[in-house]
């Protein structure tokens, strides 16, 4: 939601000026585990697990909204057709991750369902942000890469080299893409422990920087995520937190929590994005205790955006809690 508030006038001609705003959430009723980009067309795009809300009771095979302001979100429609089926025992399309890369729009998914023994990871790809996708299969299962519960993927281009990052309580490894980006090549690498998933990273400055979710998602106004960062002078590691515990030994550095006293709970699985004027944000979903549950009695878990300041070389989001009153937009043209 955006909203102009008056700030002042001049003394001459007497025109006031305003200033856009915003209030969280951003989107309702839920856009889960959210990925984003701003798009060659100017848009910017969202992306959220799959589920179903209002009268539907189909789930949406990875909604997709747009906006133009990062504030005022329509919904666009679904990024799949129909589900994947390279994976036998089937599943859910959970925490897409979008990447414009080699002139097209690839998205990132994991295929799954709650206490899967093999989930996996596979890709899609389209010439446009709002697809559809045409599904070019699976990268990988749990079985075939080594690591238990793999999902939750993240993209990343090094120096031409492109990555996948993922992992779920099980650690957060990382392995080289091919050239395409449709298959591995190498060997998996960790980058942090067990207490992590939904991992993203981002270069500030000449260090990078890992951000990646603790504790319980999806439990309704119980859940306990919350974001904790570590960063390091090089992509693959270490990553140590600001005590110098390594990541791999499950430190991190808590940026964005929710105490007894807000009106949400368990913000986490974020992205991040930068403004036109340059200033970082950190697109994440929460969800409000006074309406914590779908109908299908799935955790309901809106979109949220907060601004990142960056403070001594870590980064820092006010309050360290999602915020609740109206807060300056991010600037958009």
């Amino acid at each position: 939601m955006i909203c102009t508030v008056l700030f002042g006038c001049s003394s001459g001609g007497g025109q006031t000026e305003t200033q856009e705003t915003y209030q969280n959430p951003v989107y309702v009723p839920v856009m889960a585990d959210p990925s984003i980009i701003k798009a060659d067309d100017g848009y910017y795009y969202a992306y959220g697990t799959e589920d179903a809300w209002g009268d539907d009771s189909e789930t949406k095979l990875v909604p997709i909204v747009r906006s133009e302001n990062m504030t005022d979100w329509e919904f666009i429609g679904e990024a799949f057709n129909e589900k994947p089926e390279w994976k036998e025992s089937g599943g859910s399309i959970w925490a897409p991750d979008i990447h414009h890369y080699r002139g097209s729009y690839y998205l990132y998914y994991s295929l799954s369902v709650w206490g899967d023994s093999n989930p996996g990871i596979g890709v899609a790809v389209s010439d446009t942000p709002e697809g559809p996708f045409e599904d070019k299969g699976k990268l990988f299962t749990s079985e075939e890469i080594g690591v238990d519960n793999s999902i939750d993927p993240f993209f990343y281009l090094e120096d031409d080299q492109a990555y996948l990052v993922w992992g779920s309580f099980h650690g957060i490894y990382g392995v080289e893409l091919a050239e395409d980006g449709l298959s591995v090549q190498g060997e998996p690498f960790e980058i942090a422990g067990t207490d992590f998933e939904a991992p993203y990273i981002v270069k500030h400055d000449s260090q990078y920087y890992f951000f990646g979710s603790k504790g319980s998602c999806c439990e309704g106004e119980n859940s306990t995520y919350q974001v904790d960062v570590g960063r390091s002078d090089n992509f693959t590691g270490p990553y140590v937190d600001q005590e110098g515990k390594p990541l791999t030994e499950n430190g991190g550095t808590t940026i964005l929590s929710a105490d007894t006293e807000s009106k949400f709970a368990g913000p986490g699985h974020n992205a991040i994005l930068t403004d036109e004027a340059g200033k970082d944000w950190i697109v994440y979903h929460a969800i409000e205790k006074e309406d914590p549950l779908l109908w299908s009695g799935a955790s309901r878990r809106p979109m949220m955006i907060d601004p990142i300041n960056w403070e001594e070389g870590w980064p820092v989001v006010r309050d360290g809690q999602p915020s609740e009153e109206p807060q300056e937009a991010p600037v958009t043209e």
